[in-house]
């Protein structure tokens, strides 16, 4: 379903010491090379996308999309909602609507910037519009034909909508957080990895300024809450998408221009960290569904192909739930444009669904009426900027300190405290890390090579996922004297599954080992040609995380095993405990945290990068996801944070499960370990039982 390949059926039998253990009915085959570090995803590849077969598998997928939308936009967990405290003023009597001048605060000292557009003759309530505008030169103050923002702004107010128009970031009245105004301005913020691991990016921003615009919208009283809308073209129409997937207070949305099966967008707005890993626009636009949405297209732009490919993807979901003719498309014969004939769409649309007016989806035509001069629109034309308000640096400042508070006040004291914490952080690791459990029907295993030496079975294969294209190198040992086959321990490392110094401590002690090598291939620094590389592709950490849990779930898929104890050896020790945030529980880990600076932003850009880390609570989160079976962290040094994973397990009356240590455990220290908390030994190889 989301960009995978056709595949022959197949059907897998590994032999494991002896017996045959049936797994999953694979369709295609392990590949012959882990395909994550060659083919590589990016903004202009083309994608697909199919509505899936029931309600209720859209019903998850959709719930974990907005979810992921919102964490790889720095919004989950929410920012603290300030008072919008908005001054509304300069009021200009057009005739048959008004137009005012808007400023409010959606972050402290960060400002959203507009008019609002009024109708005169009302009766009762009247909907609320958000008009958003792509990167033209003069943002929403752009007057010529292929924009004319405020002649769409003023047209929709003479139609009986209060509309609101405002600036993306470093347009119009936005101009702080840039050099200059309009293009140049918005792409000079220099935010980059440093700043994504907080969660701290462009669109982000903007995304959240486009809920708080709708905050904006609700707080006025001749606004009825039941009927918002949202247009905009080109970068508007990815502002249009994202806010009405995310925000179910939005009825009814057109996005003009934009969504497209083979490209994304191309501007760091359109481009958070993790935002598209495994999914694209085409999905995401889905997510309006079922509320109405009138996609609009231009033969001379990338939506060419929307009646053909699109917009049929789309309206599958709509037709699932019931609610195919909500969902319309028509294709302009244009450029790349907000041109009258695709306004007039969208004048129509919004009439029909949020005036409820009998004139079918079909254009209107345009008010007419010249459009308020450009001068008159300007926020602070005249006016001094608010004293308080941040620049870029300003707002790294206030955005990380937002985060470092956040996770602070929400340490957990008791069980609540700790369910709250894990929807709101461990949640967001989970998305940083875009990693998940197979099933047992998307594991691939390939032919195992079986041999034996003193006393000990190896074998060697390959697992797989499913249309993921990752190829994971394991080595299962087992002593022919272990008395306890139901119990395994799965060494993760760092280099090629070998007969390690701690693997033969474990056999030794009579334990069944399964031995991993994560992932080896490298995406760091990423090729120059790919743009925005991490909204579209996990980095090595992540996909070395994805490997733990892939051998997890294979262990766990095996027949009668009831105990599973995890060691992450040396370098291979901290995407262990990362992933201790999304594996079904085990009965252990021990983790080698080498002495990491988990405190350092630098340290995490040269060795463990993975956008969203630090906003999502890192290791801290990842060691709080499961409180109930024992963990160790050795070779911490002196600048692994372990003292806040102690005083997380002491107030939860837990502290006996967290042990932890400066100096690196030897292999006999964490056999012991494992078998003292975990998994008794059972008879080492050679001894008489």
């Amino acid at each position: 379903m989301h960009n995978t390949r056709v595949v022959k059926n197949a059907a897998v039998l590994l032999a494991i010491a002896g017996a045959v253990v049936p797994l999953a009915r694979a369709r295609e085959e392990v590949p012959p090379v882990d395909r994550r570090a060659t083919e590589l995803r990016h903004l202009d590849l083309p994608y697909t996308f199919e509505a899936p077969q029931t309600r209720e598998e859209w019903a998850a997928r959709a719930d974990y999309l907005r979810k992921h939308i919102l964490c790889s936009a720095g919004l989950w967990p929410e920012p603290p909602k300030g008072p919008l405290d908005a001054h509304v003023f300069g009021r200009l009597d057009r005739g048959d609507h008004t137009v005012e001048k808007v400023y409010f605060e959606s972050l402290p000292g960060f400002y959203v910037t507009g008019n609002l557009y009024r109708p005169k003759k009302t009766s009762g309530r009247s909907p609320g519009l958000l008009n958003t505008h792509g990167h033209w030169d003069w943002g929403r103050l752009e007057q010529g034909e292929g924009a004319a923002h405020p002649v769409r702004a003023q047209s929709f107010a003479k139609l009986g909508f209060v509309t609101f128009s405002y600036d993306m970031v470093s347009y119009g009245d936005a101009v702080t957080f840039g050099e200059s105004r309009g293009i140049a301005g918005h792409q000079s913020l220099g935010w980059g990895n440093r700043e994504s691991l907080w969660g701290l990016s462009l669109l982000g921003l903007q995304l959240w300024n486009s809920l708080r615009a709708v905050d904006f919208l609700l707080s006025l009283p001749d606004v009825d809450p039941n009927r918002i809308g949202i247009t905009g073209e080109s970068g508007g129409g990815t502002q249009t998408f994202l806010l009405t997937a995310v925000d179910d207070r939005v009825a009814a949305s057109s996005p003009v221009n934009m969504i497209s099966a083979h490209m994304q967008g191309g501007c760091a707005c359109e481009n958070a960290p993790n935002l598209r890993v495994d999914t694209n626009n085409v999905e995401i636009g889905a997510l309006a569904a079922p509320r109405p949405m009138l996609l609009i297209a231009a033969t001379g732009d990338w939506t060419k192909n929307t009646l053909s490919v699109e917009f049929p993807a789309i309206r599958g979901v709509y037709r699932l739930l019931g609610a195919e003719t909500a969902v319309a498309a028509v294709l302009k014969d244009a450029p790349h444009n907000n041109n009258r004939e695709s306004r007039e769409a969208a004048y129509g649309f919004f009439s029909r669904r949020l005036l409820d007016q009998p004139s079918g989806d079909g254009p209107l035509p345009e008010p007419e009426g010249a459009p308020t001069p450009v001068e008159e629109l300007m926020v602070f034309q005249g006016l001094p900027r608010p004293a308080n308000e941040l620049d870029a640096s300003g707002m790294v400042l206030w955005w990380t300190g937002m985060a470092r508070r956040q996770l602070e006040e929400a340490r957990p004291h008791d069980e609540a405290s700790l369910a709250s914490f894990r929807v709101r952080f461990g949640v967001a690791l989970a998305h940083a890390l875009a990693a998940e459990i197979p099933s047992a029907t998307d594991l691939i295993v390939s032919p195992a090579l079986r041999s034996e030496t003193h006393g000990v079975t190896e074998e060697r294969f390959f697992l797989s996922r499913r249309g993921k294209g990752d190829r994971v190198e394991v080595a299962l040992w087992s002593p022919r004297m272990a008395e306890d086959r139901r119990s395994f321990v799965l060494v993760a490392m760092a280099a090629p599954a070998a007969r390690t110094r701690l693997v033969d401590a474990l056999l030794g002690a009579g334990h069944r080992v399964l031995g991993v090598s994560l992932f080896a291939g490298s995406t760091s620094p990423p090729p120059p040609e790919i743009q925005f590389f991490t909204t579209y592709n996990r980095t090595d950490t992540a996909n070395r995380v994805q490997d733990v849990l892939t051998a997890v779930a294979y262990l766990r898929g095996l027949d009668d095993v009831r105990r599973v104890a995890v060691i992450g050896a040396g370098r291979a020790g901290l995407p262990t405990l990362l992933a201790r945030a999304l594996a079904p529980p085990v009965d252990a880990l021990a983790s080698d945290a080498f002495g990491f600076a988990s405190e350092d932003e630098e340290a995490y850009l040269q060795e463990l990068f993975v956008p969203g880390i630090l906003r999502a609570g890192g290791f801290l989160t990842a060691a709080l996801a499961d409180t109930e079976s024992p963990i160790l962290v050795h070779n911490a040094g002196a600048r692994f944070d372990t003292a806040s994973i102690a005083d997380g397990y002491r107030a939860l009356g837990r502290e006996s499960n967290f042990t932890s240590s400066a100096e690196p455990a030897s292999e006999g220290a964490l056999v012991a370990w494992l078998e003292k908390v975990a998994i008794p030994a059972s008879a080492p190889v050679g001894r008489a039982r």
